[in-house]
């Protein structure tokens, strides 16, 4: 017999409590969760008639907030025609001109792209995508990747490999990873001195060329690996080392692009081009999940040398016809609209915002960089104690490790963003 259907909010929670699995949470022992009815604009309304401002973007993803007249306009249209048709051997409109579109905005020499389900998997692409490239040139022994400390790329398990293999969030696989190679994590800040870093990353290189396939990082901002800023420089070291050593230079652009840096995407910081880009999150506004692995024509090419011939993924629900569309519109915004001026506002107000916490006890720290503000403490958070404090404040968090950070829509006003401010202090001061 069918289950009597779910309506009222304490039944719903209920069974989410004892059935649903939410990211980095117990089954057993789950954190609480908020039942959300709606979303428009930066608010989020609960279930009881809450509205809290939105401060995660939905996961840093929607950039232009909920309920985007363009977007929804653009999903509804789509609908119209078709809302899915499978990529193997057939093609549609959306993802051709989206193609061309992240074509046109990356950095130069990217040229061909692959769709993807999600981040992760566009980790996964670009992962494939150096070993392949290494194996049409004849070189079939270089089978490690280098990535830095410090950094995330990712759940899936290649992904994981590339991830901080010891304060990272995947330290519990190690054995059954593939061993990647990995440089120190660059000295902290946009104007650090990264001389030493530099030589070491050199000689790490150095020692390692004939199995160096290629170089993975996530420029200038480390997301999940503790929202750490540093030099833009960085990135033309990793670009000198890829050349010398002929390995694929990778930039993991999940979390920085499509603005979130204060420049669409954080490479530009260095004037630096890669030769595999993976983007995803913002790619949508928040929308449907949808990603893309861009590469050059040179590395394009040698992949189809490989053995193989092809690129060995494909995605069921690759370059989805509704996913193309909302990240068409979602580009369109960001063309025609006024981001980069919003993400300047966002940077200045969270500055200033945050600004008291470095008074408080057990702050070691307080960042800003575009659309980004993090407050650092000198010990792990307790996420839900701390969500709680900035939702009594009208704020949703979802502060990690010893963060309480925000980065919120793209659009938010001012005064939410002092709103966002306050209520971050306040979750550090009871913290």
């Amino acid at each position: 017999m069918p289950t009597a259907p779910l309506t009222h909010p304490q039944t719903l929670l209920a069974f989410d409590r004892e059935h649903v699995w939410h990211p980095y949470t117990s089954m057993t022992h789950p954190t609480p969760t908020t039942l959300i009815e709606s979303a428009d604009g930066v608010r989020l309304t609960t279930a009881d008639g809450r509205q809290l401002i939105d401060a995660m973007s939905s996961w840093w993803c929607a950039i232009h907030g909920y309920r985007h007249p363009v977007i929804d306009e653009a999903i509804r249209r789509q609908t119209a025609s078709m809302a899915h048709v499978m990529f193997g051997g057939l093609t549609h409109r959306p993802a051709v001109e989206l193609a061309q579109a992240l074509i046109d905005i990356t950095p130069e020499g990217l040229r061909h792209v692959f769709f993807a389900d999600s981040g992760s998997v566009s980790v996964e692409v670009a992962l494939k995508i150096a070993l392949q490239y290494q194996r049409g040139l004849g070189r079939a022994d270089r089978t490690r990747l280098m990535a830095l400390r410090g950094g995330y790329h990712g759940d899936t398990a290649g992904a994981m490999s590339v991830c901080d293999p010891q304060g990272g969030m995947h330290s519990m696989f190690t054995g059954t990873l593939p061993r990647q190679l990995f440089a120190e994590r660059p000295p902290t800040g946009i104007d650090a001195d990264i001389a030493g870093w530099a030589q070491q990353t050199r000689q790490l290189a150095d020692r390692h060329a004939d199995e160096l396939a290629g170089i993975i990082c996530e420029p200038v901002l480390q997301g999940a690996g503790g929202m750490h800023i540093y030099n833009p420089h960085c990135l033309a070291v990793l670009r000198e080392i890829a050349d010398e050593h002929g390995a694929v230079l990778i930039f993991d652009e999940i979390a920085t692009g499509f603005g979130r840096t204060g420049e669409l995407f954080a490479a530009q910081h260095g004037g630096v081009a890669p030769d595999v880009m993976c983007v995803g999150k913002a790619l949508t506004g928040g929308y449907v999940t949808l990603a893309a692995a861009l590469c050059t024509s040179r590395v394009a090419h040698a992949v189809s040398a490989s053995d193989s011939g092809v690129l060995m993924h494909g995605p069921t629900f690759m370059a989805n016809p509704l996913a193309c569309a909302a990240a068409l519109a979602n580009l369109s915004l960001l063309e025609a609209g006024s981001w980069r001026d919003d993400v300047s506002r966002s940077e200045r107000q969270l500055s200033q915002g945050l600004a008291p916490a470095r008074l408080l006890p057990h702050v070691v720290d307080v960042r800003t960089l575009g659309a980004v503000g993090v407050i650092q403490l000198d010990h792990r958070v307790d996420v839900a104690a701390a969500s709680q404090t900035a939702m009594d404040r009208g704020v949703w968090v979802r502060p990690f490790r010893n963060l309480i950070y925000t980065m919120p829509p793209y659009i938010t006003d001012d005064s939410d963003l002092a709103t966002i401010c306050a209520a971050m202090v306040a979750a550090a001061g009871e913290a």
